[in-house]
C-alpha cells in the first residue's frame, strides 16, 4: 500500500495540484505610450547559468497580459526581488490581477528609480527602489525565431501556430528568455556577495505558494525569527593521480602534464575534472606552452582568480 494519494493534474498544475515554493518579483516594463507598467510574477527563474556568452533568465506569463506585449514590442524588462513585508506583498497581489495598465499604475506604491543598464534608452524600464535586487534583461527573441509573433496578433489569446520555449507557446500562454544584461543590487547585500555571506546578511525574501481556493494568494515571509542554516560542502573525495593522468593524456596529444601539475586537481570532483583539464590546455594553447607543470597551473588559476575578482567590482 503506497503512502501516497494519486492528485490529478490540472491546469496551473504547480499551485492548484502541488505544493511549489516560488520567488515573488515585479517585472517593470515600457507601455507603448512611455509610462511605466509593472506586473507580479512568480515563474521566473535561471535559465543559462554556466558555459554560455551570457547568462539569461526565463519567464512564464499570459500572452494577453500587459508585459508580454511591452517586451514583444521594446524587447527590454526588468526583474524587480521585493523585500517580504505585509504591504509589498499586498501590493505584488494587487499588481498581479489583469487590468488596464494605466489603472493600476496610478495607485503604484512602490518608489521608482532610473537603472544603470541603458539608462537613456526610452525602451528600457523604470527600476524599484524597494527592491533588495534587480536583474535588468533584454529578450533573447532571436531563439527559436520569436521575433515573428506581432502584438496585433493578439487579441483575446493568440490564435498560433505558437513556438515551444520562447515568444508565444500556446494560445494564453508566453515564455521568454531573457539575458541578463546587468544585476542591481542593495549595497548591504553587495557587499554581503563580495566581502562573504554570513546567516544574518540574506534579504527577507518572500517565498510564494500561488493563488488558491479563489480567495487568497499563500506566501510565506523570510523567518526573522531564525537565521539560514549553513550546512558544509562534503570534503571532496581524492581523486586517483592515475585517473587523472588517464583523462589528461586523451585531451590534447600535443599538451603535456606534469605529474605536479595533475596533483593540484585530487581534489577537483569528478563530474568538473574535465573541464578544469580543458581549461588548462585552451590557456596552454593560446600562450604556446606545450608541457603544464606546477608553475603554469598556479599562473592559469592566479588569472581565473583575478578575472572572478574583476567580475566582482
Amino acid at each position: 500500500m503506497s503512502s501516497f494519494k494519486d492528485l490529478r493534474i490540472v491546469d496551473n498544475f504547480y499551485q492548484s495540484s502541488a505544493f511549489f515554493p516560488m520567488p515573488t518579483v515585479c517585472i517593470s516594463t515600457v507601455n507603448p505610450d512611455g509610462s511605466l507598467n509593472v506586473g507580479s510574477y512568480s515563474l521566473c527563474f535561471p535559465y543559462y547559468i554556466a558555459g554560455k556568452d551570457r547568462y539569461a533568465m526565463l519567464l512564464e506569463c499570459r500572452n494577453n497580459s500587459n508585459t508580454c506585449p511591452n517586451i514583444m514590442r521594446t524587447h527590454k524588462c526588468a526583474i524587480n526581488f521585493i523585500n517580504d513585508d505585509k504591504a509589498s506583498f499586498k501590493e505584488a497581489v494587487r499588481l498581479g490581477f489583469p487590468g488596464p495598465s494605466a489603472e493600476k499604475m496610478k495607485d503604484l506604491k512602490f518608489k521608482t528609480e532610473k537603472g544603470l543598464a541603458d539608462p537613456e534608452d526610452p525602451n528600457r524600464p523604470l527600476v524599484l527602489s524597494d527592491a533588495f535586487q534587480v536583474f535588468e534583461c533584454t529578450w533573447a527573441s532571436e531563439l527559436e525565431g520569436a521575433d515573428k509573433f506581432k502584438v496585433e496578433d493578439i487579441d483575446d489569446g493568440h490564435p498560433g501556430p505558437y513556438n515551444d520555449f520562447n515568444g508565444i507557446t500556446s494560445k494564453y500562454g508566453a515564455h521568454f528568455i531573457l539575458y541578463v544584461d546587468k544585476i542591481l543590487m542593495k549595497e548591504k547585500y553587495y557587499n554581503a556577495i563580495v566581502d562573504g555571506v554570513k546567516a544574518s546578511d540574506f534579504p527577507p525574501v518572500p517565498v510564494d505558494y500561488g493563488y488558491r481556493d479563489s480567495t487568497n494568494f499563500w506566501y510565506t515571509q523570510f523567518p526573522r525569527w531564525k537565521k539560514p542554516i549553513a550546512e558544509p560542502i562534503p570534503a571532496p573525495k581524492e581523486v586517483d593521480l592515475g585517473s587523472i593522468r588517464f583523462a589528461a593524456d586523451r585531451i590534447d596529444p600535443n599538451i603535456h602534464f606534469t605529474d605536479d601539475a595533475l596533483q593540484n586537481f585530487v581534489k577537483v570532483p569528478r563530474p568538473f575534472l574535465k573541464t578544469v583539464l580543458n581549461g588548462c590546455v585552451d590557456w596552454a594553447k593560446a600562450n604556446g606552452v606545450t608541457e603544464i607543470t606546477d608553475k603554469e597551473v598556479k599562473i592559469i588559476n592566479d588569472k581565473r582568480n583575478a578575472e572572478k575578482q574583476a567580475k566582482k567590482k
